[in-house]
């Protein structure tokens, strides 16, 4: 929860800045922010028991954050519901998952990990100008995974805070409690609102978040349904939208997070920890006025510490899942290498060019075969019984 929020609720404010909301309409932006994710999070992860981790779109809201300057809240709103309503119509009818099913697993695992990657060397990278928040948390990181693997990420988050209130740079002292109201803003339907805000915070949130995040999933062999995520995200995100809620969406980052050893050695009973992580989001949906307030009170190094060193392990296995196969190593690697970049193009982010630019790679280089029909079989996790034979003799063990 706490690198879901960090890393990007500066810009879901500036969005909200855009559009001229006033401090109680961004209030109201956090809660049904909030309260969407916590409780498509707890929902979809009991219904499921799967660690279905949601959050709202970062891409959306960095689009936002350029065009809707000049737009009014009405007609933002508008644009809100349009998006919404086109991701509900995409998980009913199926489409995005038909599609998902159809794309190589290595593809989608180099995709996972180029997404993730920035986060691996930005753990290093920010040791330049927090090294003593950052290394004491990579150390104590090394010495549980030899002897308390479990518990690894948490004491290292208790010992980069620790650091960081000795060296001041944790103000715990300036984060002041705030519930939020939720304002409701009737939506104005604009076709150049809806153009140029709707229809691409649509594209960015499927191609630029569901794609990678169907792809933890699916790395993970979790064989959960894609398309009843998509729907109920995607209905959810039209109730609230009205309110403040531009976009909804399965996680990638917090969801790896939740979908790794870390979380639970047993596969089967990770999905608490996305349950936990919607609870804590409807915490933080409650109290959205304090939100801006505890981001300055955490230091940038603790975040990106801290959310290093929780995707290592899945990082790990991203890329031994993309170069397993000899035979897409090279498409996945193009994959990798295209997300890791960052490009942004027509608005669209690397996740989605990085697909592409692998799946152009396997159709060019393997002479035109029919690349989609020739896929490897997905992982699924399947619960299996003891076989007992049917006859024993006596004194057979059973």
């Amino acid at each position: 929860m706490l690198i879901g929020i960090t890393s990007s609720a500066a810009i879901v404010f500036t969005a909200a800045k855009a559009a001229g909301a006033t401090s109680d309409e961004l209030a109201s932006w956090m809660l049904v922010l909030g309260i969407g994710m916590g409780v498509t999070c707890i929902g979809l992860s009991l219904r499921y028991r799967t660690p279905v981790v949601t959050a709202w779109s970062t891409p959306g809201a960095a689009l936002m954050a350029s065009g809707l300057k000049g737009v009014t809240m009405a007609q933002a709103v508008g644009a809100f519901v349009v998006s919404a309503a086109l991701i509900t119509l995409s998980g009913a009818t199926g489409r995005f998952e038909r599609i998902m099913d159809r794309i190589p697993v290595p593809l989608t695992a180099g995709l996972l990990a180029g997404v993730l990657v920035q986060f691996g060397t930005q753990l290093f990278s920010t040791m330049h100008g927090g090294f003593a928040v950052v290394f004491p948390m990579f150390a104590t990181y090394l010495l549980c995974r030899r002897w308390l693997p479990r518990y690894a990420v948490l004491a290292a988050l208790a010992v980069g805070a620790t650091a960081a209130a000795t060296e001041g740079s944790l103000q715990l002292g300036k984060v002041e409690l705030a519930v939020a109201a939720p304002i409701f803003t009737a939506p104005e339907f604009s076709w150049q609102v809806i153009v140029s805000v709707g229809l691409p915070l649509f594209i960015v949130t499927m191609a630029s978040q569901n794609l990678p995040g169907v792809a933890v999933l699916r790395n993970e062999g979790y064989g959960v349904p894609i398309s009843p995520l998509i729907g109920w995200t995607g209905g959810v995100n039209l109730l609230l939208a009205p309110f403040g809620c531009f976009g909804l969406n399965l996680a990638a980052i917090t969801a790896a997070i939740c979908t790794g050893r870390e979380a639970h050695e047993d596969r089967d009973r990770r999905y608490l920890a996305a349950v936990w992580a919607g609870v804590f989001y409807l915490c933080v949906g409650i109290f959205g006025g304090a939100v801006g307030s505890l981001l300055t009170a955490l230091p940038a190094a603790l975040v990106l510490g801290i959310a290093g060193l929780g995707l290592l392990g899945t990082i790990a296995g991203s890329l031994s899942s993309a170069l397993s196969d000899e035979k897409w190593r090279e498409s996945a690697v193009v994959t990798f290498l295209a997300t890791a970049s960052g490009m942004t193009l027509l608005g669209i982010g690397s996740a989605f060019w990085g697909l592409l630019a692998g799946l152009l790679t396997a159709l060019v280089t393997r002479g035109g075969r029919r690349v989609l029909d020739s896929t490897p079989q997905r992982p699924t996790v399947r619960a299996e019984s003891p076989k007992v034979p049917e006859k024993t003799l006596p004194g057979e063990p059973i």
